[in-house]
């Protein structure tokens, strides 16, 4: 049981800018207030990730989506009435409010809404969205425990929450909705037959990067 004064701790830390690893349904993540660029940066550096690679900003409601994205599409809607909070990530047309180095320079952004209890006290208390990728090195495997986190940025972020073991083990499922069909951009615990009941699925096939995590490791 994480305690209150470990979740207050983090909740200050990332209003100052700072980065702290927080557990998830699906893998532990390295989480930075989405909308200030200076902290993103420090989950980069921190992650040694390549900028190129766009990161997932996680929302306290459903209702703050309206503030970082163009969300018009009715099977979206659908899919985040069915899905939110939990592990599934949707690519939507992002507003100018999002900083550039948290969509790697595209024009759309990855949101979702994290089940975790942990992760939803910190970022509802908080009040702002959390750009939160994976907490390991690029090109390691993504953390399923506090100890994974420690063992890859131990001295290299200010704070781990150690939440247990996540439920899911692998990361969010991440789907895109164009003309009424979800593309499934990256496979995760929300399958593509879960999905089907809202409209067709396709799987979009390799080539550039236009969502987090489709690098083979990240």
């Amino acid at each position: 049981m994480v305690s209150a004064q470990e979740c207050a701790k983090a909740i200050s830390l990332l209003r100052e800018g700072e980065v702290v690893a927080l557990p998830t349904e699906t893998v532990y993540g390295l989480a930075a207030d989405a909308l200030n660029p200076d902290a993103v940066v420090k989950v980069f550096e921190a992650k040694q990730r390549p900028h190129f690679d766009p990161l997932i900003v996680h929302l306290p409601i459903p209702e703050a989506s309206d503030e970082i994205a163009i969300v018009e599409s009715k099977v979206a809607h659908k899919l985040m009435g069915k899905f939110w909070p939990g592990p599934l990530t949707i690519i939507f047309p992002k507003r100018a409010i999002v900083p550039e180095i948290v969509t790697a320079g595209l024009d759309t952004v990855a949101v979702r809404m994290s089940a975790h209890p942990i992760f939803r006290e910190v970022v509802r208390e908080l009040k702002r969205t959390l750009a939160a990728p994976s907490a390991n090195r690029f090109g390691r495997i993504s953390p399923t425990t506090a100890q994974h986190v420690f063992d890859e940025l131990s001295g290299r972020i200010p704070l781990i929450v150690d939440g247990g073991a996540t439920e899911h083990g692998i990361e969010s499922t991440i789907v895109q909705v164009a003309d009424d069909t979800i593309e499934v951009l990256r496979r995760g615990p929300v399958t593509d037959d879960m999905l089907r009941e809202f409209a067709e699925v396709q799987t979009r096939p390799s080539g550039d990067i236009i969502a987090p995590g489709q690098l083979p490791s990240h």
